[in-house]
């Protein structure tokens, strides 16, 4: 299919919006309506750190923008070789874009390994800049070169500036006093001047930045500096590079407010702080560190100043364990992991369920099965999530949809944990972990009132008149079960695995009672209060598709170019997978065809198809990336016109 390239098709090939112009004496300015940069090298060579510095000074200017950090899982893989490849691609825009772009207009490879593996995702006509340097004969066999592929004709169809950056850094460095292995270590600063220059960023903030990095180390600091002011200058000057290029802020796209970049994990530990404030709880968490859920743990441990307290634990097991002790100490409590770390928590977290205790647990998605793929994405872990735990343990299930909506997430996990005493699944994934867009800072007021109240006296009166604390007696409208602080007189009640008497809480191995004790946990999460789902079908189409979690973003994507080509396709996003909507069910039985695209082999449409008998068809990817909205749009078209 072809899609006309606008302000809303995500094209991604930063079209030219505006007249070339060239003041007097200045190199000629082209104006653009977006850019997709990718910067790739060894995972060595601060990669990440250069695409993160681009993407702050690109936020600060005020342009959307989404980003898509891939390293590989290795500490440090061998240099120079395709598995220790690690790349930042970044998509700014001065209108409102979903994803990160399917393909980059511009490639830094700093080395041989890093433009074969990213190459052959190049449009043509893309720019493509290469550190000469590192393209020795023995680099290019490393990795498969016969010839060199500089001088061979292979990239002829993209525009390519060779540039000796390392060469050219250890120049600019050459009266710091560095060895040239230290001054060879801020060629990426110097790529980023460069790139800085080429796409008019702002370089305060960045220069800052690496005073504060480098603060015990100023000489260092200085070298990064004027490496990074080389680079700017090395645009500035040579005639390599004759065009510059802008995208003007996306002002229009933005409601007003002050906002932030913000990745995945990040906006979930703020999620998590703004949740207990507003609990009015002790935020505790107990974690183990596991890619790619650490940074939630290292942000929170952060912020004892609000109450928060982090314990990294020796394992997956402990860490919950102590997780589930502060729940029930009166903690707005939470454990972060990812897929395997969710398997070795099943256990107690089924005791979560059995001692009706608000608890969090946070997953963060990544390729398995096992170890599997710990830096890239995926979402097999729903019906971990769903039936994951022995016996009937049924568990609320949330989903954030981009890395900014991770705040909100968190909240209403908190929610659903707090109002119903149950433990809570939040899944997110690699992709929204480590993604980053602009996030607009809420008010206090925006915030939910979470505050609850704990028992404090005997709540249920005998037949012959005492009153009594029943540990298990239900709030009517919610079932949740009283929540008695330890310690406090007169409310000193059992815990444990075991089935629990209905009300008394004592242990029961009565047929009758366990029937309704599973009966009656399994209706608590089904009472849950969610919002209907939201459909956006503004043209009354016959095929509707059907998205949860990190999918959002491609999905509206590919939604778009198919409008903009005139096909009338409806869209639909889901946060709460347990339980689903109440409007679910009708919804779905109001289109003739339903498309669930999902980085699974089809965990979502599995469980739409069993419950609501709709013939859900399923999309699926299991590569460790995210969808590419070209490749989506072009699956959708097929499924409409079939």
């Amino acid at each position: 299919m072809t899609s006309q390239v606008s302000s809303e098709t995500e094209q991604g090939d930063g079209t030219v919006v505006g007249e070339q112009r060239k003041p007097a004496g200045a190199k000629d300015v082209r104006r653009l309506d977006r850019v997709i940069i990718r910067f790739a090298g060894d995972s060595g060579d601060g990669m990440q750190l250069t695409g993160d510095r681009f993407t702050s000074e690109t936020a600060s200017f005020g342009n959307d923008l989404s980003t898509l950090p891939n390293f590989p899982a290795e500490i440090r893989a061998p240099a120079g070789t395709l598995p220790g490849v690690s790349s930042f691609q970044l998509h700014f825009a001065d209108h409102d874009i979903l994803t990160p772009g399917d393909a980059p207009n511009v490639l830094v490879a700093m080395n041989p390994a890093a433009l074969k593996a990213n190459v052959g995702d190049l449009p043509r006509g893309a720019e493509v800049i290469v550190n000469t340097d590192e393209f020795t004969k023995r680099a290019m066999q490393k990795v498969g070169y016969a010839d060199n592929p500089l001088e061979d004709g292979s990239l002829d169809g993209y525009h390519l500036h060779p540039v000796p950056l390392t060469t050219l850094t250890v120049q600019a460095l050459k009266d710091f006093g560095l060895t040239r292995k230290e001054a060879e270590r801020s060629k990426n600063m110097f790529a980023l001047g460069l790139l800085s220059w080429m796409y008019h960023r702002p370089t305060q903030g960045t220069e800052e930045f690496l005073r504060t990095k480098f603060a015990r180390k100023p000489e260092i600091a200085a070298a990064n500096i004027a490496a990074f002011r080389a680079g700017w200058n090395f645009g500035e000057t040579t005639e390599d590079f004759a065009v510059s290029y802008e995208v003007a802020p996306a002002a229009a796209a933005f409601p007003a407010g002050t906002y932030r970049n913000i990745s995945g994990n990040l906006a979930l530990a703020y999620g998590l702080i703004a949740a207990s404030r507003q609990a009015d709880l002790p935020l505790y968490l107990g974690s183990y560190p596991i890619t790619p859920a650490s940074d939630v743990l290292h942000e929170l441990s952060r912020h004892k100043n609000f109450g928060v307290r982090t314990f990294q634990a020796e394992d997956e097991i402990a860490g919950i364990g102590a997780a589930l002790g502060a729940a029930f100490g009166g903690s707005l409590a939470v454990t972060t992991t990812s897929g395997p770390g969710v398997a070795l928590k099943s256990e107690t977290i089924g005791l979560a369920v059995s001692l009706e205790l608000p608890l969090l647990v946070i997953d963060i998605q990544r390729g398995g099965p096992s170890t599997g793929l710990p830096t890239k994405t995926e979402q097999a872990d729903l019906l971990q999530a769903m039936f994951g735990r022995n016996g009937e343990a049924p568990v609320p299930i949330v989903a954030p949809r981009t890395p900014a909506d991770c705040f909100d997430a968190a909240l209403e996990a908190a929610r659903i944990a707090l109002t119903y005493r149950t433990p809570v699944m939040l899944l997110s994934d690699g992709y929204l972990a480590n993604g980053s867009e602009p996030w607009r800072i809420p008010a206090t007021g925006e915030l939910p009132d979470l505050r609850v109240q704990f028992a404090q006296g005997p709540n249920h009166t005998l037949e012959d008149g005492s009153e009594v604390f029943w540990p298990y007696k239900r709030d009517p409208g919610t079932l949740a079960r009283p929540w008695a602080v330890p310690g406090t007189p007169g409310l000193e009640h059992r815990i444990g695995g075991i089935e629990k008497q209905d009300g008394t809480g004592n242990i029961s191995y009565d047929p009758a009672n366990h029937d309704h004790m599973v009966r009656t946990r399994q209706a608590k999460i089904d009472g849950i209060a969610v919002p209907d789902l939201a459909v956006d079908d503004p043209d009354g189409a016959r095929t509707l598709v059907l998205g949860w979690g990190s999918t959002y973003g491609p999905i509206t994507a590919a939604v778009r170019r198919l409008r903009a080509a005139g096909l009338p396709i409806a869209q639909a996003h889901l946060r709460h997978l347990n339980p689903f909507p109440p409007n679910l069910g009708e919804v779905l039985k109001g289109y003739d065809k339903v498309v669930v695209p999902e980085m699974n082999l089809g965990q979502l449409a599995t469980l739409i198809r069993a419950k609501y008998l709709v013939d859900a068809h399923s999309h699926n990817q299991v590569n460790g990336m995210p969808f590419k909205a070209e490749q989506l749009a072009t699956a959708l078209k097929e499924t409409i016109d079939g």
